[in-house]
C-alpha cells in the first residue's frame, strides 16, 4: 500500500512539473520571438574608466561602427529616432560638436574596409560627405560596468542608433552604433534538442515504468529539457526572472544526476553502507553552484568579469561531471563479468563518449581558457548533447541492447510527426480563418477551428506511421528490409506442407534475417514432451542431434504450464542458475538466450506446439524488444503453418499406408492363380483381375461397371442367382464355361458374401478356378495308362509271335534248300521266307519300342536309325498314300547318341506328318553334314497355324481335338518328348511352317560331341 502511495505521489509530483516545465519554456518562446535583444556583437570588460573591448565581431554592428580591439568605451546614448546618420555629439558629459563620416553607420559606403572590420577613422573622416547638427544639451550615459551598456542597449532596441564614447589610445572618438538582434539559432537548435529529451524521457517512463532508473532518467530528461529549453530574453521581468533561475537549478543538477546514474550502474554502488555519504557528495557541487549564483546576484556588483566567472565556474563543473561519468562507464566496461552486461557497457560508453568528448574539447577547454574556436565547433560541441538521452535510454530498457536504437527512431517519429501536425494544423487554421473571415458568412465561421482539429486528429496518427517507415529505412535499412521480408514469410508459411522442408526454411529464414548466430526448433510429441527437430550454429555434439529427446532436459520450456510467458529470456546461458542441474546442463548446451512458443488453438485450449530457440547475433548483441515482438507474433504464424504441416504429414503418412496395403491387397489379387471378380448388390461387376482377363478373353476396362448377365453365360448366372438368398460359401464343381473366345473352359466357382466393417453384406465375391489342363491332364494320364497296358500287350504279342514265325521261316528254308531246282515252287517257297523275316522284324520292332529303353550313349549312324524307323512305317506310308523320298549323306559321321531314343524322335515326326497329309503327299527325309549332323524331315501337309507355333513344343498341347473318323485324339505329348530327347542329345530342333504349304523339322547334333548324359 505504500509503495502505490508513494508511485502515485511520485508520478504526481512529475506530472506537475512536467506540465510546469513545458508551459514556462512555451510562455518563454513566445516571449523570446516577441522581444530581440540588441547586441553591438563585441566582447566587452570592465577596465579602468570604462568597458575594454576585447573581441569585435567581423561584419557585425560595432564593427561596422568603427570599433576596434582595445577601444575603451566611457559613454553611450540611445539617439532619438529622427537622428541622422552625420551629427555633432557631445563629449562624455558635455555637447559635442564633432562631424562623424556616414560610413561609421551606413554599410553601403564601407568600400575601403580591411579583412578585419572597418577602415581607420581618420580615412571615414577624409571621405565624410554630409553631416547634421545635433541638440546641444545632449549628454551621454557614463559606461562603467557592462550593465551600464546593457541598459542603454535595452533602452535604444534593435535596428536603432545608439552613440558610443570611445577612446583610443588618447584619442577621443565619437562612433555610430545600430545594434542587431542577438543570434538564437544556437538556441533553437538546443530548444530541438530540449524537445527530443523530452519526448524520450516520457517515453521510456510510459513504455517501462517499472524498470530500475526509469523514474532517474525521466528526471535527467526533465531536467535537461529545461536546461536546453529555458533561455532569458534579458527582459529581466517576473517571467524572465523564473525562467533565468530554472536555467541555474537545472544547470547544477543534470551533471549531478549524470554521474549519478554512472554509479548507479550496472550496480547500486551507493547502497553500500561505506559508500553512502558518496550520493551528497556527488550533489554538493551543483548545490554549491547554486549557493555561489545566488550569493554574486544579491550580495556582489554585476559585471562582465563576474559573469564570466560564474559562466566558467559552471563550465569547469559541468566538464569535470562528464568526463567523471564518461571515466566510470569506461571502468564499468573493462570490468564487465559477463557478455551481456559488457555489450550494454560497450554502447553506453561510446554514446557518453560521443557527447562529452566534443563538449569538452570543442566548448568547455577554450572556454575556460579564454580561447577562440570557430563557431561551427561551438555548434557541433551543443549538439552532441543529443547522445546522452539516446545512451541513457539504452541503460534503462535493460536485457534490450538495441532499443537505444528504437527508442531514438520512435522519439524522431513523433517528434518530427509533431512538428509537422502542429506546422499543418496553424497552417491550416491560418488558411481556414483567412476565407472564414474573408469569403464565408458569419453563421459558418465559428465551424473553422472545430474542423481544423478534426483534420488534424484524422491525419496525426498515419503521418506518425509514415514517418516511422521512412526512420526505419534511413536509420536501418537493411534490417527493415529483413524484417519486412521477415514478415512476408510468416505470411507465407502456409504453403509449406512438408514438415520438414517447412523447419529448414524457418531456421534458415530466421538466422539470416535476424543475424543470429544459432537458431532451433523444438517439436512438441504426443505426451508432451519436446524433441529437437531443426537447428542451425548449434555445436557438434552427440546430445543435440535432430530428434534427439531422451538427453535434452527440456521441462524448463513447458510453456502450457504458464499461458501468460511470452517468451524466456537467459541472460546468460552458461549460469541458468534458477534452473534445476539436468535442465541448467542442457541449457548451458544449447546456448540459447531466448524461446518463444508457438502457440496453436486447441480447441477451447491453447498449447505450445513447438519452442523456437535464439541465441545473441552474429556481433554478439542481444535482439531488441521490437525484434522480440516481431518473432512473438511471427511465432503465431510459425505455429500454425507447422501445426498443418505435421496434419499433413501425418494424413500423408495415412494415405502412403492406405495405398501400400491397398497396392498389397491389389497384388494379392493380382497374383493368385484363381479369377476374382466382385459384384455389388446389383450384380455389376467392381472388381476383375488379371487372371480373369487370360482366362475369360475380356478385359478389366470392358468387365467394370457391367452386369453380370451381360458379360457370363446365362447358365452360369443361373447357377449363381440359385445362391442369391443363402448364406455361406457356395461351389460349383467341373462347371462348362464358354468364354468370349469360344473356347470350352472347366473351371471350379466358389460364391461368398461381401460384407462391410458393420457385416452387412455389400455384394459376392466369386472365384473362379480354370481347371481344363487338369482335367485334361488327368484324362491324358487315363490315355497314358490304356497305351502302357497295349504296350505291354502288344510286347507279349510281339514275344509269341517270334516263335511260330521262326519255325515258318526254317521250315521254308529247309523246303527252299529241298527243291532249290524247282522253278515252280522255289520263288514261293522264297517269299515265305523273306515275308516271315519281315514279319520277324516288325515284331521285333514292336518289342523293341514297347521295351524301357536304356539311357546308354554311344556311336550311333543317324542313317540306320531313319531306316530302321521307316521300316515300321512302310506299310502305313502305302495305304496312306505318303510318298517317301530319302536323301540320306552316305558317309555320315556318327554321332553320340541312343538309338532308340532317336528312332522314338523320329517315329513322332514321321507319324505326325503322316496325319498332316489325310490325302496323302510327299515325305522327304535327309541328311546333311553342316559343321554338324543335320536331319531334314519335310512333308506337303497342312502346315501349322503361326499362333500354334510356339505351344507345339507344350505338353498336353495338341492340335488333333476333333479327330477325323478312323483316327485316334492326340495325347499333345510327341513332340514334348521329342525336344526332351533332343536337348539329352545336346541338339536342336525348330520348326519352318506355312498354313497349306507343308513343315520341315531341322534337327542338328554335334559332331562327335558327348551329350550331358554320356
Amino acid at each position: 500500500m505504500e509503495t502505490n502511495l508513494s508511485n502515485r505521489i511520485q508520478a504526481i509530483l512529475l506530472a506537475i512539473a512536467t506540465v510546469g516545465l513545458v508551459l514556462l519554456a512555451v510562455m518563454n518562446f513566445r516571449q523570446e520571438s516577441q522581444f530581440q535583444q540588441p547586441d553591438d556583437q563585441v566582447w566587452w570588460r570592465e577596465s579602468t574608466g570604462g568597458l575594454e573591448a576585447v573581441k569585435v565581431l567581423p561584419g557585425g554592428p560595432g564593427d561596422r561602427a568603427g570599433i576596434r580591439v582595445g577601444d575603451l568605451l566611457t559613454g553611450a546614448q540611445a539617439l532619438p529616432a529622427s537622428s541622422g546618420f552625420g551629427m555633432e555629439l557631445p563629449e562624455a558629459g558635455a555637447t559635442l560638436d564633432k562631424s562623424i563620416p556616414a560610413s561609421a553607420t551606413n554599410p553601403s559606403a564601407r568600400k575601403n574596409q580591411n579583412l578585419l572590420g572597418a577602415a581607420p577613422l581618420h580615412e571615414d573622416l577624409d571621405q565624410a560627405h554630409s553631416f547634421t547638427r545635433i541638440p546641444p544639451k545632449l549628454f551621454l550615459t557614463p559606461i562603467v560596468h557592462g550593465s551600464d551598456l546593457e541598459r542603454v542597449l535595452y533602452r535604444t532596441g534593435s535596428y536603432e542608433k545608439a552613440a558610443y564614447a570611445i577612446t583610443r589610445g588618447n584619442t577621443p572618438l565619437t562612433l555610430i552604433v545600430i545594434p542587431e538582434p542577438v543570434d538564437r539559432s544556437l538556441a533553437l537548435g538546443l530548444r530541438f534538442i530540449a524537445v527530443i529529451y523530452l519526448a524520450i524521457g516520457i517515453y521510456v517512463l510510459f513504455r517501462r515504468w517499472t524498470a530500475p532508473r526509469a523514474t532517474h532518467f525521466y528526471l535527467f530528461c526533465l531536467v535537461s529539457f529545461a536546461l536546453y529549453a529555458l533561455k532569458y530574453t534579458g527582459q529581466l521581468d517576473t517571467l524572465d526572472w523564473t525562467v533565468f533561475w530554472t536555467n541555474i537549478v537545472a544547470d547544477s543538477l543534470q551533471p549531478a544526476l549524470f554521474v549519478h546514474f554512472a554509479l548507479s550502474f550496472p550496480e547500486e554502488r551507493l547502497k553500500r553502507v561505506h559508500r553512502a555519504w558518496l550520493l551528497p557528495l556527488v550533489y554538493a557541487p551543483g548545490a554549491a553552484l547554486l549557493a555561489l549564483w545566488l550569493w554574486a546576484n544579491f550580495n556582489w556588483q554585476a559585471t562582465l568579469l563576474l559573469k564570466h566567472r560564474m559562466e566558467q565556474t559552471g563550465t569547469a563543473y559541468e566538464a569535470v561531471y562528464y568526463v567523471l561519468a564518461a571515466a566510470l562507464f569506461l571502468r564499468s566496461y573493462h570490468r564487465a563479468g559477463t557478455p551481456l552486461l559488457r555489450q550494454q557497457l560497450k554502447w553506453l560508453t561510446r554514446g557518453a563518449l560521443l557527447a562529452v568528448v566534443p563538449f569538452t574539447l570543442f566548448y568547455a577547454v577554450p572556454f575556460l581558457f579564454d580561447l577562440r574556436i570557430p563557431a561551427a565547433f561551438e555548434r557541433i560541441a551543443g549538439f552532441s548533447i543529443i547522445f546522452l538521452p539516446l545512451t541513457f535510454s539504452w541503460a534503462i530498457v535493460r536485457y534490450r541492447l538495441m532499443d537505444t536504437d528504437l527508442i531514438f527512431k520512435r522519439g524522431v517519429a513523433y517528434t518530427l510527426a509533431t512538428g509537422l501536425v502542429l506546422g499543418g494544423y496553424f497552417g491550416v487554421v491560418a488558411l481556414v480563418s483567412e476565407m472564414v473571415h474573408t469569403r464565408l458568412p458569419q453563421a459558418v465561421r465559428e465551424w473553422g477551428l472545430g474542423i481544423a482539429i478534426v483534420v488534424v486528429a484524422a491525419i496525426f496518427e498515419p503521418l506518425k506511421r509514415r514517418i516511422q517507415g521512412w526512420v526505419d529505412r534511413l536509420f536501418d535499412r537493411q534490417r527493415y528490409d529483413y524484417r519486412k521480408a521477415l514478415i512476408e514469410f510468416g505470411r507465407g508459411l502456409s504453403s509449406e506442407t512438408d514438415l520438414h522442408a517447412l523447419l529448414e526454411s524457418i531456421v534458415d529464414r530466421l538466422g539470416s534475417t535476424m543475424r543470429v548466430s544459432r537458431v532451433a526448433v523444438f517439436l512438441a510429441e504426443d505426451k508432451g514432451s519436446l524433441r529437437l527437430a531443426a537447428a542451425h550454429g548449434l555445436p557438434a555434439d552427440p546430445r543435440l542431434a535432430i530428434g534427439s529427446q531422451g538427453s535434452l532436459a527440456l521441462d524448463f520450456l513447458n510453456f502450457n504450464a504458464s499461458d501468460g510467458h511470452t517468451h524466456i529470456f537467459l541472460e546468460n546461458a552458461q549460469q541458468a542458475l534458477h534452473l534445476p542441474e539436468g535442465e541448467r546442463r542442457t541449457a548451458a548446451l544449447l546456448d540459447l538466450n531466448y524461446y518463444l512458443p508457438c502457440r496453436v488453438q486447441d480447441g477451447s485450449v491453447t498449447r505450445a506446439i513447438a519452442v523456437i530457440g535464439m541465441g545473441r547475433t552474429e556481433g554478439g548483441d542481444f535482439l531488441s524488444s521490437e525484434d522480440v515482438e516481431l518473432l512473438e507474433s511471427l511465432a503465431g504464424y510459425i505455429g500454425i503453418a507447422l501445426q498443418n504441416a505435421s496434419l499433413y504429414s501425418r494424413l500423408e503418412a495415412k494415405i502412403t499406408e492406405f495405398e501400400r496395403l491397398k497396392e498389397f491387397n491389389e497384388n494379392i489379387v493380382e497374383s493368385i492363380n484363381v479369377g476374382i471378380l466382385a459384384i455389388d448388390l446389383d450384380d455389376r461387376i467392381e472388381s476383375w483381375n488379371a487372371q480373369m482377363e487370360a482366362m475369360y478373353a475380356f478385359s478389366r476396362a470392358e468387365a467394370i461397371g457391367q452386369t453380370l448377365r451381360t458379360v457370363f453365360p446365362t447358365e452360369f448366372c443361373d447357377a449363381l442367382d440359385k445362391f442369391r438368398n443363402e448364406s455361406g460359401v457356395h461351389n460349383l464343381y467341373k462347371f462348362r464355361l464358354t468364354t468370349r473366345a469360344a473356347e470350352q473352359r472347366t473351371v471350379n466357382a466358389a460364391i461368398a458374401p461381401l460384407m462391410s466393417r458393420d457385416f452387412v453384406a455389400v455384394g459376392r465375391i466369386i472365384l473362379v478356378d480354370d481347371i481344363t489342363e487338369r482335367v485334361t491332364l488327368e484324362a491324358q494320364l487315363a490315355q497314358t495308362d490304356k497305351l502302357s497296358s497295349i504296350g505291354l500287350l502288344a510286347a507279349g504279342v510281339a514275344h509269341e509271335i517270334n516263335t511260330p514265325l521262326a519255325v515258318i521261316s526254317s521250315y521254308a528254308q529247309m523246303l527252299s534248300k529241298q527243291l532249290r531246282g524247282d522253278h515252280r515252287l522255289g520263288p514261293v517257297l522264297e517269299k515265305i521266307t523273306q515275308q516271315s523275316f519281315r514279319a520277324a522284324e516288325i515284331a521285333n520292332g514292336l518289342l523293341n519300342f514297347s521295351r524301357t529303353s536304356t539311357t546308354e550313349f554311344k556311336e550311333t549312324n543317324l542313317n540306320q536309325v531313319i531306316r530302321d524307323t521307316l521300316s515300321l512305317l512302310e506299310h502305313q506310308f502305302k495305304k496312306a498314300q505318303v510318298q517317301v523320298e530319302l536323301d540320306l549323306t552316305p558317309d555320315l559321321p556318327p554321332i553320340y547318341g541312343n538309338s532308340g531314343k532317336l528312332q522314338q524322335v523320329f517315329l513322332n515326326l514321321l507319324l505326325n506328318a503322316k496325319e498332316a497329309m489325310p490325302g496323302g503327299g510327299r515325305l522327304r527325309v535327309a541328311t546333311l553334314v553342316n559343321g554338324h549332323v543335320e536331319a531334314l524331315v519335310s512333308d506337303s501337309g497342312s502346315g501349322i497355324a503361326p499362333e500354334h507355333l510356339k505351344r507345339i513344343y507344350d505338353p498336353f498341347f495338341t492340335t488333333k481335338t476333333a479327330p477325323r473318323p478312323g483316327d485316334k485324339r492326340g495325347t499333345g505329348l510327341g513332340l514334348s518328348v521329342s525336344y526332351g530327347i533332343i536337348q539329352e542329345h545336346a541338339g536342336k530342333i525348330h520348326v519352318e511352317s506355312a498354313v497349306g504349304a507343308g513343315t520341315t523339322f531341322h534337327l542338328e547334333f554335334p559332331l562327335l560331341r558327348n551329350s550331358v548324359h554320356a
